[in-house]
Formats: C-alpha cells, structure tokens, sequence
C-alpha cells in the first residue's frame, strides 16, 4: 500500500499547480494520470504555443450555473501570479489579440516549468495508469492500480472533461462524482464549432474558407471576432465563443457589419453610383462569393437607384441581424472544453472540498465551470488548483 498526504489523479494544468502548491505545504504528494505523458492539453494549445492566461480575466469571463463561485478563486490567483511565475523562469511571451498571453517559443516550455515546480517540492508522478475501486474508510480514501494500492487523505479530482478524446479525455472525474452522491451538471461541448445539415451545406457550399469579422449573438451575449465557413458548418473565433451560448434549435443572429451603418453605406452609393448593382455595391465590402450569396439567398436584385429607403432597410436588417439555425457542433471531439460538470452547489468556494465528503476535491475543467476563448481556462485551472493546494 502506497501512502501519501495527496493524491491527484490527472496531470494536467490544474493537477499539477495543485501538487506544486501543497508540496510547498509540506505535504506528501503524488499525481497520477492514465496517459503516457503530462499536460497533454497545454502541449496542443495555441498552436503549440499555449495560450496560458488572458491579461483581461475577470469572473464575467466565466459560465456556471453559479457564475459567483469563480470569484474567490481568481482573487487569490490572478493572471498577473502566473505571469509572474513565467517570468521566473524566463520563459518569454507575447500578446496576441484581446489580451491573450502565448509562448514566444512552445508550450514545452509550460509543461517543463510546472515538472520543475512539482520537482522542487518532491511531488511524485505516476504515469500510464489507470485506477479504480475508489472507496473511503473512515478519513482515508483508498483505490487500486493493475499492479498497486493507494491510500491518501485528500483526493484531488482534476481529471477533466470529455473534450478532445484523442488525448485521453474520459468521464472518470463524473463517475467519482456519482459515486459518491455528487451532483453533475450534464455536460456538453463548449468552444465547439456549428455543423449544417446536408441541405444547408450545399446552399453554402461555395462560401467554404470564407471569413468575416463579425458580431454574433445568442441568448442575450454577443461576441466580436473572426468567423469562418467550412465544408461542415462555420467556425472561427467568434463561433467557438458563441457556442457556448447556444442550445439546440436556436438561431444565431450575425451582424456582418459591426463597424458600418449599412443603410448609410447604401444610400450614399446610390448618390454616388446609382446604376451600380447591390451585388457590386456589397462586393467592395465583403468577398465576391460572399456578396453574391446574400443577394441571391434574400433575392436582392437590381441597381441601387432602383431601391427605395425602405428597401434599403430591409436589406440593412438582413446585413446586420442575418440569423442562420446551426443543425449540431462537432461535439467533443473538436471542442476547446466541456460545458457542466461537478456542480458548484456541492464543492466549497474557498477550498474547493466536496461538502459532503471530507478530503475529496474537484479542481479544473472536471467543474461546472467554462472560461471563455482566450486563455481564460488555463487561468481557471491555475486559479482552481493554487486554492485548492491550500487546503488539500
């Protein structure tokens, strides 16, 4: 029987802060993961630069069934701490758009920095192995591998969600959560992007590779960013966003002019060229494929000098509130993060403790908590994991 103060089961971003914090507590630690190799998200993130924070987090930037609970944490672990522990250890970084953070050279670098940490502090790490028979005799929590028994008093659930399969995503952290009497949200995939139906794809077909700096919104949030057709749906920025927003059945509604009053343009056109066609008028505005489907979808024909105002406005509305109806996303297996998870309502704000069994936690995306695309999960994971190394 192997013994330890902690054990964290999942080496990821959240389980491997949470180690480094309660090794420097003195505590006994040991991480384990099903995997081969740790941080398997961080190594794949942003390209292979790991998107690692966002300079702009603030609890807004999060979705839980109670949007409150994130606030603790990210006060006593803010962006700014991480950064700092960046520089610590010379890793150098740059901003791309909307505050995001990334490696200048790779996201090795991250992982090597938090093994360096975990080393510091004696943290233990197991890898490839997979466990099972979690039980809890008095204060301790027992389980089992092929080959051998563990026994800890805190157990640290940071096994993540079910987004991205192909790096070892599982339902294990939900199953612990069941076992004993814990509440799960339902989980769905989250930064996901649309798929069309048959029909739809081939009425859009032509507008593969297509992108437009757009506003799109859904259920009361609206997000400015990139959009891309491709030959499954859309995606891009803003898309991956606003899926999170979405449900089933509802439409999307994008503004294609963000930044232009699209009556204005229209009727200044008409002055300026008036025999000029509405598709010619559009395609000094967005691509020519593009122009041409919206004119052709909305049967928009005909010169600018033979539109009335109130047509114009008609076709102003469509520019500026097209709703298109997504037939599904593409599911876990492209999703940035899950949706749902370990309820709040059952864990404590502070010390990230299940309220009901003492000495088990839940840290990381295994939680009903999502961030926003940009670095906001890593910063959740950092966040979640230094609170709970406090206590666990």
């Amino acid at each position: 029987m192997k013994q330890f103060d902690v054990i964290i089961i999942g080496a990821g971003a959240a389980g491997l802060m949470c180690a480094i914090e309660a090794g420097k507590r003195g505590r006994s630690v040991l991480v384990i993961d099903h995997s081969k190799s740790v941080g398997e998200k961080i190594r794949i993130s942003g390209g292979g630069r790991c998107n690692f924070t966002n300079i702009n987090t603030t609890p807004e930037n999060f979705l839980s069934e109670n949007p409150r609970f994130c606030i603790s944490a990210l006060k006593r672990y803010t962006q700014f701490d991480f950064i700092n522990l960046i520089k610590k250890h010379n890793i150098y970084f740059h901003e791309k758009t909307l505050g995001q953070l990334f490696c200048d050279e790779s996201a090795q670098q991250i992982i090597d920095m938090l093994l360096e940490e975990c080393r510091a502090v004696k943290v233990q790490l197991t890898l490839n192995t997979a466990i099972s028979d979690i039980s809890k005799s008095g204060d301790k929590f027992e389980f089992k591998s092929e080959n051998e028994n563990f026994r800890c008093s805190s157990l640290v659930i940071a096994s993540g969600g079910l987004s991205i399969p192909k790096i070892g995503a599982t339902p294990f952290g939900y199953e612990v959560a069941k076992q004993f009497d814990i509440k799960v949200v339902p989980p769905r995939a989250g930064l996901v992007p649309f798929t069309f139906s048959e029909e739809k794809l081939l009425r859009y077909k032509d507008l593969a590779g297509i992108a437009l700096d757009v506003e799109v919104s859904c259920n009361g949030k609206s997000f400015r960013e990139a959009m891309l057709f491709t030959h499954r749906g859309l995606s891009g920025p803003a898309i991956l966003q606003i899926s999170s927003y979405w449900k089933n059945n509802d439409d999307i509604i994008i503004n294609l002019l963000p930044d232009m009053n699209a009556f204005e343009y229209l009727e200044e056109g008409r002055l300026e060229a008036p025999r000029i066609e509405l598709y010619n008028a559009l395609s000094n505005i967005f691509p020519k494929r593009f122009a041409q489907f919206i004119c052709e979808e909305n049967y928009f024909n005909g010169r600018l000098c033979d539109f009335s105002n109130s047509q114009f406005q008609i076709v102003a509305d469509t520019l500026h509130g097209w709703r298109i109806k997504p037939d599904g996303t593409e599911g876990y297996r492209t999703a940035e993060v899950t949706l749902g998870g370990v309820s709040t309502d059952e864990l404590s704000s502070k010390t990230f403790e299940a309220k009901k069994v003492p000495g088990l936690f839940f840290i990381g995306e295994v939680m009903d908590v999502t961030g926003h695309l940009g670095g906001y999960n890593f910063q959740w994971a950092w966040s979640s994991g230094y609170a709970c190394g406090q206590f666990a």
